[in-house]
């Protein structure tokens, strides 16, 4: 039976050449490719028969994990491995913590690349070495709160953190004031916080050191 899996970069050299690397190994998979989550989302609500995303956390339209927070909560029978640049060791651990079965570094072999996701269609997880899924800390709960966040719940948040009110989120996201406000006060009672801000900056937590000035030096 052929796999589907999709490549979801906002790169389409990086795309293509992954694309024509796992192709040349042989297999039956079937690979498709998207630019950004949107892309994503609309190729899978068109068909979700999906056995695997691979996925680059660093894109425009997203911020910090919010793109993987997203794909989790509107696909969460769809497993998905990050891609990405990024090598940091806590990144990675968040990753996982936030639902993701695999993760691979871009400069990562052709070889290594088929192994790892070979393993995960599998069921298994791919960690890499020296990273380990067993240590938390206090950004570990404000994870897993967040991770319960609905889709519709991700983008409001996502839309507080740019310093939108009420008003122009319903605008953005085709909603009712009224809505945004229940969203709202949902997020609130799933971040265990009294007010906006506070949601905010417990949601800001995931892009603090060096993970942060990735993101804003790419969307630079």
């Amino acid at each position: 039976m052929s796999h589907r899996i999709i490549i979801v970069d906002d790169h389409p050299l990086f795309r293509s050449a992954l694309r024509q690397t796992l192709e040349g190994e042989g297999g039956d998979a079937a690979f498709e490719e998207a630019g950004d989550i949107e892309g994503l989302s609309a190729a899978l609500e068109a068909n979700r028969d999906c056995d695997l995303v691979l996925l680059d956390l660093n894109m425009p339209g997203v911020r910090g994990f919010s793109g993987l927070l997203l794909l989790r909560a509107q696909f969460p029978e769809i497993p998905v491995m990050i891609v990405s640049a990024v090598e940091d060791t806590s990144v990675i651990r968040r990753c996982f913590e936030l639902g993701a079965s695999g993760f691979l570094s871009k400069s990562e072999s052709a070889a290594r690349i088929r192994q790892s996701i070979e393993t995960i269609l599998g069921g298994g997880l791919w960690v890499p070495e020296g990273v380990s899924l067993d240590d938390q800390d206090e950004q570990t709960e404000v994870l897993a709160r967040l991770a319960t966040l609905t889709p519709q719940q991700i983008r409001v948040l996502m839309r507080l953190w740019e310093g939108l009110m009420n008003k122009q989120i319903a605008y953005e996201l085709s909603n009712s004031e009224a809505t945004v406000k229940a969203h709202v006060s949902a997020i609130l009672q799933k971040l265990n916080v009294d007010c906006r801000t506070q949601a905010v900056i417990a949601a800001s937590k995931i892009e603090q050191g060096q993970f942060a000035k990735l993101f804003k030096d790419a969307q630079a």
